[in-house]
């Protein structure tokens, strides 16, 4: 029988780590954030600095509910740059989305985050069992879908008027996926992209 998504584990490799998302991560991810001004973007739902410890607060009471499992994404000298969860899950079906990721601005098209998506896929298809992983994104966040699309994720479909933004227009969400048969291609395709730096 495949462990609980929910399960706290952390995940280590060459250019970053995943962690279990802490209170005391707040002051350094509030200074993450500002590298890039990532909330400012008006297609993503990335924390402003003064709003990180009640977006901490949320995230850990996901986990609580058994909906969300957040970690805190470190470089490779240890210091806090990001943040990524497993969400919607779906422990029934073994179903889970990579979401509710960003990252400071340093380290985007970096190998970190093929490594932490490698990290991610690895731990839900090969510890977890899981079938499916899902990736959600806006329609218009194209660095979102191609930094996806280069994974090896598939698309399935837009959501059209799917959700409202915060600023109150309707999201269309774009939905990718990788399935367990796809995990074996897609883990060599990660692999060599890590190996060619």
């Amino acid at each position: 029988m495949a462990p609980k998504i929910t399960e706290p584990v952390t995940l280590r490799g060459r250019h970053a780590s995943l962690v279990p998302l802490t209170p005391d991560h707040g002051p350094a991810l509030a200074e993450a954030v500002q590298d890039g001004e990532l909330w400012t973007l008006w297609y993503t739902a990335v924390p402003p600095p003064e709003r990180m410890a009640a977006e901490i607060e949320r995230r850990l009471g996901l986990l609580g509910a058994g909906s969300m499992l957040p970690f805190t994404v470190l470089d490779a000298a240890g210091e806090p740059v990001g943040m990524t969860t497993y969400m919607n899950i779906d422990n029934g079906n073994q179903r889970v989305e990579i979401g509710s990721t960003w990252y400071a601005k340093r380290v985007q098209r970096t190998p970190l985050n093929t490594e932490c998506k490698r990290m991610l896929l690895a731990h839900a298809f090969d510890a977890l069992q899981c079938i499916a992983v899902e990736f959600r994104t806006h329609r218009f966040n194209t660095q979102s879908r191609r930094a996806i699309e280069r994974l090896g994720a598939q698309l399935d479909g837009i959501l059209r008027s799917h959700q409202r933004n915060a600023n109150g227009t309707l999201r269309d969400t774009a939905v990718y996926s990788i399935t367990a048969a796809e995990w074996p291609t897609v883990r060599t395709h990660l692999d060599f992209q890590l190996q060619r730096g």
